[in-house]
C-alpha cells in the first residue's frame, strides 16, 4: 500500500538526500570557496546512495521487514556521511580566516530523522497486521 505514511516520509527523505543536498553549501572555508564539493565522488555516491535506498524503501511495502533493514542501512549510511562531515568540519585547515559551517552540513541529521519516522510507521503497520491474525 503506497498511500501510507511511511511513503510520505521516505518520499522526504529521498528529496532531502536527492534534492536537497545539492542546493544547499555544505561548508565553506573562509574566503567562501566550497570547502566540501558535491562534485567529489564519494559526497556525492553518498547522497545519491541514501536517495536511492529511499526510493527502493517505498516500493518494498509487501514486505515490510526488508523496508526495514534498507532504512536502517540508510539510517547506517547517513551517520557513517555525517561523521565524515563533522571530521571535515573539525579538522578544517586555515582555521584562523574564520569557516562557516553550511546548512548542508545538517542534512544527514534531517534523512536520519526521516528514515526513523518512516520505520516507526512501518512497525506500526506490521503490528496492526499481527493483531488481525491474531483475531482470525
Amino acid at each position: 500500500m503506497i498511500q501510507r505514511i511511511q511513503t510520505i516520509w521516505l518520499i522526504l527523505a529521498a528529496a532531502c538526500a536527492g534534492g536537497l543536498s545539492f542546493l544547499v553549501d555544505v561548508m565553506l572555508d573562509g574566503e567562501s570557496n566550497e570547502a566540501v564539493h558535491m562534485g567529489d565522488s564519494a559526497y556525492f555516491g553518498a547522497f545519491v546512495t541514501s536517495a536511492v535506498l529511499a526510493f527502493i524503501a517505498i516500493f518494498l511495502y509487501r514486505n515490510r521487514q526488508l523496508q526495514t533493514v534498507v532504512n536502517r542501512l540508510n539510517i547506517l549510511l547517513n551517520l557513517i556521511l555525517l561523521g565524515v562531515f563533522l571530521y571535515r568540519a573539525l579538522t578544517m585547515s586555515g582555521e584562523t580566516a574564520v569557516s562557516e559551517k553550511g546548512i548542508g552540513m545538517f542534512i544527514p541529521i534531517l534523512s536520519i530523522v526521516l528514515l526513523v519516522l518512516a520505520n516507526r510507521a512501518i512497525r506500526k503497520d506490521e503490528q496492526l497486521v499481527k493483531s488481525v491474525d491474531r483475531l482470525r
